[in-house]
């Protein structure tokens, strides 16, 4: 392990698809014995280099290429391989310590696939004669700082974002004025808004779902649906939102990145509002290593959460697909993100944070939160980089029916942590831990519900339907909610 290398490499060199001439062959070669060793290189033809402090990404087990996941230790290892530290937050202190973290914004592209296994080089050494190779020799070796960005710039943005993706690092205001849904409204008026979500069932009767949904609708402004957490399947956060919508409530559609390439999101997201859907969630997804056995493909994830925005954001906005194909009816929606505001440094998270919402997001919905004074520093971060004023934030809460509940978020749940007070209060109250728990939810809102900064609340019942009722009515934020 080297400074220039921080991590060791996690999987062997990619394969080209088809045959390659012999002279590319073998400038791939002479590449991978140089940027092997220095980077870890993998050889995934869509290099980002520049971007991330001289630190590949492609390290990371998820093949994350925006950012950390939310799922890091406080450790700061990999929750995937627990030997490992995060690749991320080399490559975020790096970038500090240089100067670079506003490199950090730039949405970066996901895979061409057909490119991996082949070199880069040569389309460097191709932007270099396109831009000038003479310009972009005397530019680098001029003391004018200006001068040498912008000719480093004009070879390797072309390279790392292709004329397909463009990501940039501004933000991206909406295109349109009136609200996409019921949620978005409710948030732009102002009020404190109470969200919740209820678990998909295991099998194909939707009885339960119902009954479930009608519990919840006349406190909630919207009913969230995950999409297979902790990767084990059950009913689609899809069907699942068809159901409430014929049953009268605001659906939250979940799509998890794990399960997702970037065709099948096109495709699904173009019918959602015929059914109904105008809220989406984008999450990355928990790694199928804390899934059931067998596990399922380990993989790197086709698209991560941050590229999924800027793909569904550029559909709706700008009418466009992947591809460049237009649309003459672009589909309508309100986009969201996951958030982890401990997962990390609050500097570092705020970087990533941003990150999601110049590329689309324009509601939060956090992490199980359990110590909302920590909250602060977080939230001054967004709040310095601009942040707050163009996102909504919807707070993570869950009511704790166990000790036994409480200890499995704790040591089994990638990205919650529970401080050791309330671990020793469930674990205290024994046959009344239900209502401990009840007891240090409607504490932890009555922290949070005047925060500068938080919208809102989002109920994680975990699969305890029935308690949202007394948790809105005791938390003073019945007259809130409209029915």
């Amino acid at each position: 392990m080297s400074g220039i290398k921080p991590a060791r490499r996690w999987q062997p060199a990619f394969y080209p698809f088809k045959k390659e001439k012999f002279s590319r062959r073998l400038l791939a070669k002479f590449e991978l014995c140089v940027k092997g060793p220095l980077f870890g290189c993998r050889m995934c033809g869509n290099c980002l280099l520049q971007e991330t402090a001289f630190i590949c990404p492609m390290e990371c087990p998820k093949g994350m290429r925006n950012g950390p996941c939310g799922g890091v230790t406080p450790e700061r290892n990999c929750y995937v391989d627990e030997t490992r530290k995060c690749i991320w937050y080399a490559i975020y202190n790096r970038s500090l310590k240089t100067g670079r973290e506003e490199k950090l914004l730039e949405v970066l592209p996901p895979l061409d696939w057909s490119k991996t296994g082949t070199e880069t080089w040569g389309d460097v050494l191709r932007q270099v004669r396109k831009t000038g190779t003479g310009y972009f020799i005397r530019s680098q070796l001029s003391s004018n700082k200006i001068r040498k960005n912008e000719a480093w710039e004009k070879v390797f943005k072309t390279v790392r974002q292709p004329e397909w993706w463009n990501g940039d690092s501004e933000y991206h205001k909406p295109a349109y004025s009136e609200p996409a849904s019921g949620l978005e409204a409710e948030l732009r008026s102002g009020k404190f808004v109470i969200a919740t979500e209820i678990a998909p069932p295991l099998s194909s009767n939707t009885k339960k779902l119902i009954n479930d949904i009608a519990s919840v609708k006349p406190w909630v402004s919207a009913i969230n649906f995950t999409d297979s957490s902790s990767a084990r399947p059950r009913m689609s956060s899809l069907a699942c939102c068809k159901t409430a919508f014929d049953n009268g409530a605001e659906p939250v559609l979940q799509i998890a990145a794990r399960d997702t390439t970037r065709t099948g999101l096109q495709s699904s997201v173009i019918g959602i509002n015929s059914l109904g859907i105008k809220n989406i969630l984008c999450v990355t997804g928990d790694d199928a290593i804390i899934g059931p056995s067998p596990t399922s493909d380990m993989n790197f994830v086709d698209i991560d959460s941050v590229q999924m925005l800027w793909i569904l954001r550029r559909m709706r906005d700008e009418g466009i697909y992947l591809d460049g194909r237009k649309m003459k009816e672009p589909p309508k929606y309100f986009l969201g993100a996951a958030t982890s505001p401990f997962a990390s440094d609050p500097v570092l998270q705020a970087i990533k944070d941003q990150k999601k919402v110049n590329a689309g997001a324009q509601f939060f919905q956090t992490n199980l939160v359990f110590e909302p004074g920590l909250l602060d520093p977080w939230l001054e971060q967004l709040d310095k980089r601009g942040v707050l004023r163009k996102v909504h934030i919807l707070m993570g809460v869950a009511p704790l029916k166990s000790y036994k509940l409480a200890e499995y978020l704790h040591t089994k749940v990638p990205g919650v942590r529970l401080p050791r007070n309330v671990l020793n209060r469930m674990e205290k109250a024994g046959d009344g831990a239900s209502e401990e728990g009840v007891k240090i939810a409607l504490e932890i809102i009555d922290k949070v519900k005047n925060k500068k900064g938080i919208s809102g609340i989002h109920l994680m019942t975990l699969g305890w339907e029935e308690i949202v009722e007394r948790i809105v009515r005791e938390s003073g934020l019945w007259e809130g909610i409209s029915t």
